[in-house]
């Protein structure tokens, strides 16, 4: 039966050559969709490695062309700790959660280098956005007699530099060996090894973190400073307005904007869902053009040969039959258009391409192959019965 199949394909070579290039392409387009929002679908259900609940951000920023000295903005920080409504707070840097701000370097230990998020972080930081601790511990007031500065690290950096051996108390540097990486601040001991954090949005995969110890007696004068804090939850734009008093209370050339993270995360979540939203929607009017495609073709198909399904009538052949024979052919020429398209799809995760794993890879394949099958089969099952209707006479009749 199936080389009688082959042999009914191969005198129709060249109708049978669209449909296989008609199935192929909707195999690559459902693949690549298929990838995308696997991936997307699964960084969305992991954690995100911290709390982002009932904390704002603030930007703290001081007159035009002044600064402000680290005591004045302890000074602030303190107050604005001791408000009602307010947990604590902490001073951090730019690049913070669900802003389009990023700040990344690439660091190195013994021959191993990974590229990482930095962030600037203070004794307070682990209170406020409430990190997972696997190892060690977050910075103390002992770490003031550190020679070399101290950092908490993320586990997928942690297992990039240091593999399975121990981390902790470990000193790495930047990647590159220049001069300058000797110094006692270019070196960072390894204190602690939080979770993996997902900064970027809720669709983004985790990246690799380190946090650097922000020096609690620094003297520098700082033109921005950024600032996390924690409230208790119902806190809204009421204790907003007296933080922003608070800081124009020390001196009135200060100026501060107070967003809330979870509106941040939002607001994020529906920008990187414009592209996906897009690309699902063109995959989707694609597939549903190819399937109205193959319908025709395969309707198209059957008026052409009315003769040779009524010989096959009147040959004793049964509706049955007859129906399952239009299946098969159309099954078969399925199979060939998704062989080329595994051809080309088993090179993604082969290729490690996009620096994404193998799962998404063929979880798409299975979906992707599963979708062009069920696709076709609705798409001749109505032609099929069709071609099963034809009466032998009628048919050879009108021939």
């Amino acid at each position: 039966m199936l080389r009688h199949l082959f042999t009914l394909i191969w005198n129709r070579k060249r109708a049978n050559m669209l449909l296989i290039s008609e199935v192929f392409f909707s195999f690559v387009v459902l693949f690549g969709v298929g990838a995308v929002l696997i991936t997307i679908g699964k960084n969305y259900l992991a954690p995100h490695g911290f709390d982002y609940t009932d904390v704002w951000r603030l930007q703290v920023r001081a007159g035009q062309g002044q600064q402000m000295p680290r005591a004045q903005l302890d000074d602030v920080l303190r107050q604005v700790k001791a408000l009602p409504g307010v947990r604590t707070v902490a001073l951090t840097s730019g690049n913070m959660p669900f802003i389009f701000s990023t700040n990344n370097s690439t660091f190195g230990y013994e021959g191993n280098t990974a590229l990482a998020n930095v962030y600037d972080a203070d004794d307070r930081y682990t209170d406020v956005m409430r990190l997972h601790l696997r190892e060690g511990r977050w910075f103390e007031a002992a770490d003031d007699a550190s020679n070399h500065r101290p950092v908490v690290i993320s586990q997928d950096l942690r297992e990039t530099l240091f593999g399975k051996g121990p981390a902790l108390g470990k000193i790495f540097t930047w990647s590159h060996h220049g001069p300058e990486a000797t110094k006692p601040e270019d070196e960072f001991l390894v204190t602690g090894v939080v979770d993996n954090v997902r900064t970027a949005n809720d669709f983004a995969a985790a990246e690799p973190g380190v946090w650097k110890r922000l020096l609690p007696h620094d003297t520098t004068s700082w033109e921005t400073a950024n600032v996390l804090v924690r409230v208790a939850p119902g806190q809204g734009g009421e204790l907003q307005e007296k933080i922003a008093r608070t800081v124009a209370g020390v001196t009135r050339q200060w100026t501060t904007e107070v967003r809330v993270m979870n509106d941040d995360r939002l607001s994020k979540r529906r920008y990187t869902l414009v592209p996906v939203v897009g690309l699902s929607i063109m995959g989707l009017f694609l597939i549903v053009n190819v399937a109205l495609g193959l319908f025709g073709v395969l309707w198209y198909n059957i008026s052409q040969r009315r003769a040779e399904i009524g010989l096959r009538r009147a040959m004793g052949a049964t509706g049955a039959s007859i129906s399952r024979q239009f299946l098969g052919e159309m099954l078969v020429v399925t199979t060939l258009g998704v062989l080329g398209g595994l051809l080309l799809a088993v090179q993604f995760p082969l290729l490690g391409a996009f620096d994404l794993p193998a799962q998404p890879y063929m979880l798409a394949i299975a979906a992707a192959t599963v979708a062009v099958y069920v696709i076709t089969a609705l798409c001749a099952w109505q032609p099929s019965r069709l071609a099963a209707g034809i009466h032998p006479a009628v048919a050879l009749r009108e021939e």
